[in-house]
């Protein structure tokens, strides 16, 4: 029997990856990309990943170590933010030519990152809460309901607190709307796609870690990070 207070191999390396996707979307989001008629952030390309992690580890290991993750997720990112304004403080070498292009991409300005870390832990303590009070509710069942439905709720909150929070003020209100819809849609969407990959992996690490937690009489308070 596992003891619950340490972490595996297949945890670690799944939260690693998750910290990785979370710092490569926030510097992914300073390219707007186009498709089709529909023109999105870079950061589309991995930022739903890490979702799709977070319900596998709220699968897997249950909402405390989704607690732990997620909230090593928001330092790394907050870290690297922090370490991203220091560094476009610092006078720049005088032959250097590459100055304007770093301080686009690391120059986030301090009300998008306060956005962008506010959202990222509504949606996905959202998220993992859904999954976890989900699997319980199902006896374990219909994990491709809950993975979409708890990534719906987690990507919805997130958009409803980000571009609010980030464009508030600087852009038409139907223009949030749309965006914030477009969003969501995408998002979840991507989770729908990769869904047979994520049924897959979770049923690998179950075997494996020989884990598999229902989150029955648990406190789900997001402070209580040293409860694994």
């Amino acid at each position: 029997m596992k003891k619950e207070n340490v972490v595996s191999v297949p945890f670690m390396v799944l939260g690693i990856v998750f910290c990785v996707c979370l710092v490569a979307a926030n510097l992914l989001e300073t390219k707007v990309i186009q498709l089709g008629t529909i023109s999105v952030t870079a950061g589309l390309i991995v930022f739903p990943i890490s979702y799709i992690i977070n319900d596998c580890i709220a699968e897997v290991w249950g909402f405390r170590k989704a607690r732990l993750i997620i909230w090593m997720g928001f330092l790394m990112n907050f870290m690297v933010v922090a370490m991203g304004q220091l560094a476009v403080a610092l006078p720049a070498a005088p032959f250097w030519e590459g100055e304007e292009s770093f301080n686009f991409v690391f120059g986030m300005t301090p009300r998008i990152a306060a956005a962008s870390l506010t959202a990222f832990l509504a949606g996905s303590f959202i998220n993992a809460y859904v999954m976890s009070r989900m699997k319980v509710a199902t006896h374990g069942k219909h994990f491709s309901a809950r993975a979409i439905l708890s990534t719906l709720a987690g990507e919805s909150a997130d958009s409803l607190l980000f571009f609010p929070l980030a464009f508030g003020g600087l852009m038409p209100a139907s223009e949030l709307l749309k965006m914030m819809a477009v969003q969501v849609v995408l998002k979840t969407l991507y989770e729908v796609i990769i869904l047979p990959v994520t049924i897959r992996v979770v049923r690998y690490v179950k075997h494996v870690d020989e884990s598999d937690v229902y989150d029955e009489h648990i406190s789900y308070n997001i402070l209580k990070i040293k409860e694994l």
